[in-house]
Order: C-alpha cells, then sequence, then structure tokens
C-alpha cells in the first residue's frame, strides 16, 4: 500500500490562488450587487443619457466664423472667466459670418440673450435654432466683428 505524504508546494500554491481567485470574483459580484452610495452610474457600467446639471449652469460651444485665427480659444477663455461652461469649441461651417451670433439651442431663449449681453452682442443677432443634435444651451458663432465685443483686448 502506498503512503500518504504531503500535498506537494505546487499544489499548495495553486489551491492558494485558486482561492484568491475565487475571493476576487466573490467580491466582484458583491460590488456589482450593492454599488456603494458614491459610486457613480458610469463606474457600474450603466450609461446615463445626460449629465445632472445645476440650473445656473450655462454650456456654450463656441465657433468661428470669421477664419481669425486663435479667437476661438481667447472666446473660450473669457467665458469660462465669466462663470460659461464652454464644452466644445471649433470652426463654424463657413468663414463668412460679418457680425457674432448666439444661437439658443435649449429653448430658453432669454439665457441665450443674457449671454449676447453678457459679450455686448446686439440682441437682434440671438436667434433660436432649438435642435437635439444639440448638447449645449447656446453656441457662440464668431463674426468678422469680434474685436469690438466686451473683454476682447
Amino acid at each position: 500500500m502506498k503512503e500518504k505524504t504531503a500535498p506537494s508546494s505546487r499544489k499548495v500554491a495553486l489551491n492558494l490562488l485558486l482561492v484568491v481567485i475565487l475571493c476576487f470574483v466573490l467580491y466582484q459580484i458583491f460590488a456589482i450587487s450593492f454599488p456603494s452610495s458614491g459610486t457613480t452610474a458610469a463606474v457600474r457600467g450603466v450609461e446615463t443619457a445626460a449629465p445632472v446639471l445645476s440650473r445656473n449652469i450655462v454650456q456654450v460651444d463656441v465657433l468661428n466664423g470669421c477664419g481669425a485665427s486663435g479667437i476661438g480659444q481667447k472666446m473660450t477663455s473669457l467665458l469660462r472667466a465669466s462663470g460659461y461652461d464652454v464644452v466644445e469649441m471649433g470652426n463654424y461651417k463657413t468663414f463668412d459670418v460679418k457680425q457674432t451670433l448666439v444661437i439658443d439651442r435649449s429653448g430658453n431663449i432669454d439665457v441665450a440673450r443674457k449671454l449676447a449681453s453678457d459679450l455686448g452682442i446686439d440682441p437682434k443677432n440671438v436667434v433660436q435654432e432649438i435642435s437635439p443634435e444639440y448638447f449645449v444651451t447656446a453656441s457662440v458663432i464668431l463674426g468678422k466683428d469680434f474685436k469690438a465685443l466686451r473683454g476682447w483686448k
């Protein structure tokens, strides 16, 4: 008859590794099933349609409509210093915009008018184009008159 010997160190290491992996898997299952209150939906793997924002945050995109180099970045800095949340900056579809425009994208024309007033833009240059493609409150389209805007130096 064969006598039992102590398990080899390799078997012990494999069993220990198996226990560690099992503990990790159980922890992950528990963490997914019972998330802590500080865990965000994105961390749990659930995508949300839109971020929850304070009512007084105005999200803006800045678009260069005149082609002058660097004005989008300068306007972005100016707006952020004034408390606006500039979420995107880029070029408008054309570079022949004569007067700077503010476009209401959210259906709240009063916010767009306030933005225009803060920049010294004529109220007649505030227009409303609501579209589900835009996730901003308003767009600022910089025209060839950008040097006349309030705060521009």
